[in-house]
């Protein structure tokens, strides 16, 4: 074995550096009550305005089940989003990323702890909307396809967290915020999430399909039996290109410093 390099952690002790990692991230966040509260909240308030105020079905297709598939997605990209775009750039500012960077802890532990904090945040939106649409929109599902709900809705958060990082690469901490705003709000608009895609002009139907949150949100439709014909191979390619491609300009923005 080679003196001058760092002899390997134990797999146990690895596991504990990563679970500590995403404790504090967590905390983190929950300590933003400017992060926390509309991230968990926003998407609940909007699926009870659209989803239980104003009943009804479309076309047969039922208005709860169907908000619920797309206010998910809505509500678990918003943290990947924020947690990588947001925290990144406050990070790179404040110099935190350089001296995690010479700290002894693995690079990778820093970016797996912030998917992790995603994930959290993510599955207490989802579990929240579930609960509204169980006991105010009346919506029945099954166990098993809730599950399959929030795993689709889970795994679909990776593309996000790969944008989110990209966008903290190029902006500064101050404007990070709103330039995730302008990628997160519009993205969510155009994709369906808020207002059903059939609602919109033939132009923008078709124009949808390039929104990686359009993508999603076919999945989790199809999960809940509100899309017909969903062509899940497809959708999951886009979401694991789109996953790809923004790691690799991340990657290259991080290398250059």
């Amino acid at each position: 074995m080679n003196p001058s390099l760092p002899a390997p952690r134990p797999f146990p002790a690895l596991l504990r550096i990563q679970a500590l990692e995403a404790w504090y991230e967590l905390l983190a966040v929950l300590r933003q009550p400017a992060f926390a509260l509309p991230t968990l909240l926003f998407p609940v308030v909007f699926y009870l305005l659209f989803a239980v105020v104003l009943p009804g079905k479309w076309g047969g297709l039922e208005r709860a089940a169907y908000l619920l598939a797309t206010y998910g997605v809505f509500g678990v990209i918003g943290p990947a989003l924020f947690g990588f775009g947001v925290g990144l750039a406050i990070e790179r500012d404040k110099g935190w990323l350089e001296l995690k960077r010479v700290s002894p802890m693995p690079t990778m532990v820093y970016f797996v702890a912030k998917i992790a904090m995603s994930l959290v945040v993510g599955l207490v939106v989802v579990c929240l909307l579930s609960i509204a649409a169980v006991f105010a929109g009346g919506v029945r599902i099954a166990p098993g396809t809730w599950v399959l709900l929030v795993a689709t809705l889970m795994l679909g958060t990776l593309p996000f967290c790969a944008i989110g990082l990209w966008l903290g690469t190029l902006v500064r901490g101050q404007g990070a915020v709103a330039v995730v705003n302008l990628v997160y709000l519009p993205m969510s608009v155009l994709s369906g999430l808020w207002i059903p895609i059939f609602a919109f002009p033939v132009l923008l139907q078709k124009l949808a399909v390039l929104w990686p949150a359009w993508h999603l949100g076919r999945m989790a439709l199809g999960v809940v039996g509100q899309a017909q014909d969903v062509r899940y191979g497809l959708h999951a390619t886009v979401l694991l290109a789109t996953t790809a491609v923004f790691l690799g300009l991340a990657a290259l923005r991080l290398r250059r410093g």
